[in-house]
């Protein structure tokens, strides 16, 4: 099944893998050689996935997690270890997506925002590092945005939770640069994927269609066009990889060029 072997014989733990960036990065990473754990709070989507790697000859792994629930993740870490013995890489690409200002947003969408986009990217790594410590080997990526870099109206909260993810990256690479665990963050632009969608929904998107709505973002993005989740999950790969063996605390805008030209869309 590998193509080119870039992750033989390591163990991948991805959160979010049901769907989007998540799901394009399992069967990418699979695809490379990894044996991966399909993480979503969706049942259905992580077994989906998993049984998707393991009918093109793969290895995989399905479990049900919320990564807010401190026992959620430490349980699927545990599980990780047991099954596998060891976890080489953590990407923690789960999110929700938001809508509204800071006077509009309730306090209640703040903290669910906050607990799942910035708190769950915290204990997705929180329960892996103390193994990836006492092996001095690890790899971390963070799912961030670049809601999380530049200023975007009507994503409040969770640009707010990107922001954070953005610095937490850097911090946490500086920590534990010292015991080999490199930690990096992805910053997605306009992609369509179900998160999208939905984040469009609650923001009252008013085009008649999705094929006019995407054809309307794309105009705003220098190359022409919004992204996939394939070109995500390859960038994905590539810091996951033996290849970025010199590389953490970075933190990698995927917009088309857009945040090089100013703000991106907010339709």
């Amino acid at each position: 099944m590998a193509i080119s072997g870039r992750l033989t014989d390591k163990i991948a733990l991805i959160t979010g893998a049901g769907s989007g960036f998540g799901r394009a990065s399992a069967l990418r990473f699979a695809a490379e050689g990894a044996s991966v754990v399909c993480v979503d709070r969706n049942a259905d989507a992580a077994h989906s996935a998993a049984d998707d790697i393991a009918a093109a000859g793969g290895t995989a792994l399905a479990l049900t997690a919320d990564v807010s629930s401190a026992a959620d993740a430490e349980r699927m870490t545990t599980t990780t270890l047991e099954h596998f013995g060891r976890i080489d890489i953590v990407f923690a690409n789960a999110g929700i997506p938001s809508s509204g200002d800071a006077h509009t947003t309730t306090e209640e969408e703040w903290d669910r925002v906050i607990a799942i986009n910035l708190k769950g990217v915290w204990l997705t790594s929180k329960y892996a590092l103390p193994h990836m410590v006492e092996r001095r080997s690890g790899v971390i990526i963070n799912q961030a945005s670049v809601g999380g870099l530049i200023g975007i109206p009507g994503i409040f909260p969770y640009a707010a939770a990107k922001g954070g993810v953005i610095s937490m990256t850097r911090q946490m690479a500086a920590a534990y640069a010292p015991h080999n665990i490199r930690v990096n963050a992805i910053c997605p632009g306009g992609v369509y994927t179900p998160l999208v969608e939905l984040s469009r929904q609650k923001r009252g998107l008013t085009a008649s269609s999705v094929e006019e709505a995407n054809a309307i973002a794309a105009r705003n993005y220098p190359l022409g066009r919004l992204g996939t989740v394939e070109e995500i999950a390859s960038l994905a790969l590539f810091l996951a990889s033996d290849e970025a063996a010199w590389i953490t605390g970075g933190i990698y805008p995927v917009d088309g060029g857009r945040g090089a030209v100013g703000t991106i869309p907010t339709d």
